[in-house]
């Protein structure tokens, strides 16, 4: 069985099937989300130190901000289960 990446930008890849959601990061609950993630440890910058616009949500609660527009991401998603 292989397991399915996700290109999250950067050479930076998720696990696809952990992936819970990806969202907008631009509404106050996911910015409490992120800070709160921060604050346990639980968040992960693969943004590469640009504008944050999309965040990735897993199945362990870790919170993965990426450079990728959510709507990029969600193709990539999609192509990937359609290989399966």
């Amino acid at each position: 069985m292989k397991t399915k990446l996700l290109n999250v930008g950067f050479g930076n890849v998720v696990v696809a099937s952990r992936v819970v959601a990806v969202v907008s990061p631009n509404s106050a609950p996911m910015r409490r989300l992120k800070d709160s993630a921060k604050e346990i440890g639980k968040l992960i910058d693969a943004s590469q130190g640009r504008k944050t616009r999309s965040i990735i949500i897993t199945d362990s609660d870790h919170v993965i901000l990426s450079a990728i527009q959510p709507e990029t991401l969600a193709q990539r998603l999609a192509a990937g289960e359609e290989l399966e």
